[in-house]
């Protein structure tokens, strides 16, 4: 084949892969609350687990020194495939997300969840403070859990590069987030567990830490 048939082929090739791949079922999830920081995030999911998450940069209150400010965060990332499963059966059961989520019951603010389906069964979405239907509640619940996993990890690689003794603080708590489910998927931040467990410059409970929930891995 002549160098401008294999340049053709290749392109060819390149077009037809992003079009599976469009024609892909796709799970966003937008989320957004004021009051925190980030107020913004958006996590992008496949049936295989890979997926993507972004979120914007932080902006805390002046004076509120509880929390970092983290930078956005605009990575790919990738989820158990069970529970990415799990995730689009619930979709289905819920007919791509094509009915009303909102229960319009005066319950506390728990920020905006818009759960958006996109595929060869068609599109569909809805937002939710809270929802009445248990398991559309737990879905967006356990969503946010990923997130504040995959914000965790945005939080233990700043400590590791500006204060590493504050790493000790932070590592405690994902931990009992993850105890308690408010930390689910810690496999979406294994690379900067992995620096943490190899690295003799930080303290021995967090290179144990670290250890532990690696270990756990798909939690």
């Amino acid at each position: 084949m002549k160098p401008a048939g294999l340049v053709l082929a290749a392109f060819a090739m390149a077009a037809c892969a992003a079009a599976a791949r469009a024609a892909d079922p796709v799970i966003q999830v937008d989320f957004s609350d004021p009051r925190l920081s980030p107020s913004q995030w958006t996590l992008i999911l496949h049936p295989d687990g890979s997926g993507h998450f972004r979120s914007q940069m932080g902006n805390l209150p002046d004076g509120d020194q509880q929390e970092m400010n983290l930078p956005a965060i605009d990575r790919d990332v990738h989820l158990n495939a069970r529970f990415a499963g799990r995730v689009f059966d619930a979709a289905e059961r819920h007919h791509w997300f094509n009915e009303v989520c909102e229960s319009h019951l005066k319950v506390a603010f728990q920020g905006w969840k818009t759960l958006t389906y996109t595929g060869p069964q068609g599109q569909g979405s809805c937002t939710f403070n809270y929802s009445k239907d248990k398991e559309i509640q737990s879905l967006g619940e356990s969503l946010g859990a990923v997130a504040e996993t995959i914000l965790e990890g945005g939080r233990l690689e700043m400590l590791l590069e500006h204060d590493r003794l504050g790493l000790d603080q932070e590592m405690e708590f994902l931990t009992e987030a993850v105890d308690d489910g408010r930390a689910q998927q810690i496999c979406t931040i294994r690379d900067i567990l992995e620096r943490l467990a190899g690295d003799d410059e930080v303290l021995e409970r967090v290179r144990k830490r670290a250890r532990m929930l690696l270990a756990e891995g798909t939690t």
